[in-house]
């Protein structure tokens, strides 16, 4: 564990997140424990933001874990939410499925269902959750820490190769833009915070653009129309800081010098925690 949090990462969030933050300070049975960068939260924050869930967010120093934090996730990771005299949970997928569970949109019509309601297209949901989880986000810390032209090369090559099969499994674009076609989802959420470092992270240390063809089947012109409709979401934008702040954290990445437990694993050839 770093003593202090390493100068060129800023501290909090900023733009529209840090007023979200800000919307979010006062106490609540729920709190959110996150790091504003990491796109584990991402996932979490955009789904309470979605669902209308009453939160509080709590700002942690992954650097420099407060004991308090330690107490609500003894691990040391976020995103972690801490349910007040009940419980406390981690691992962003697992919060994901609760939050589904816990605020059913069948309970209260205001609440925003993120998963569909019939059984075959829940399990098509978990299969390609788990797809994003095992192919895709590794593929993409792969490719941001890969030192050598062939690391890089064989990153990018599973990153795209990740995202194609994907994309082959979306809803035709005519029933709508995302992955169940009109209705947004969990899957969507699973994707959407490291497809929004493409633009930003992975063009600034790789260099990196999608692919300017369609491709086969329309491949990349569907990919790009969900695209544009997932981060164009207000839940989305919600939890976006200004640009330029993520580059000092992904910096660590692009020279693999973090000490990231995701870096480490990365490192090694395991699977993500």
């Amino acid at each position: 564990m770093l003593s202090s949090i390493p100068d060129d990462t800023f501290p909090h969030a900023t733009g529209l997140a840090a007023e979200i933050v800000q919307a979010h300070s006062k106490e609540e049975d729920l709190v959110l424990w996150a790091s504003w960068f990491c796109p584990f939260v991402q996932r979490v924050w955009i789904a309470l933001e979605e669902k209308g869930v009453p939160y509080q967010y709590h700002e942690v120093n992954p650097y420099k874990k407060e004991k308090e934090f330690l107490q609500v996730n003894p691990l040391g990771l976020v995103p972690a939410i801490e349910l007040r005299g009940k419980a406390t949970l981690w691992e962003s997928l697992v919060l994901l499925q609760y939050l589904e569970d816990a605020y059913p949109s069948s309970s209260n019509s205001n609440v925003t269902p993120l998963l569909p309601e019939d059984p075959i297209d829940r399990a098509k949901a978990r299969i390609w959750i788990d797809h994003v989880s095992k192919k895709i986000v590794p593929a993409f810390y792969t490719f941001l820490q890969g030192q050598t032209k062939e690391e890089q090369a064989g990153g990018r090559e599973k990153l795209l190769a990740g995202l194609e099969k994907l994309v082959q499994a979306m809803a035709p674009s005519s029933s709508g833009p995302y992955f169940f076609g009109p209705h947004f989802s969990l899957v969507d959420i699973s994707l959407i915070p490291w497809v929004l470092r493409f633009p930003t992270v992975l063009k600034k240390y790789r260099d990196f653009e999608l692919p300017t063809d369609d491709g086969e089947g329309d491949v990349w012109k569907r990919f790009k129309e969900w695209e544009a409709a997932v981060a164009s979401r207000q839940g989305v934008l919600n939890t976006v800081s200004d640009e330029e702040k993520y580059f000092g954290v992904y910096k660590r990445y692009a020279d693999n010098s973090t000490q990231s437990e995701v870096a480490q694993a990365t490192r090694a050839g395991k699977p993500l925690p």
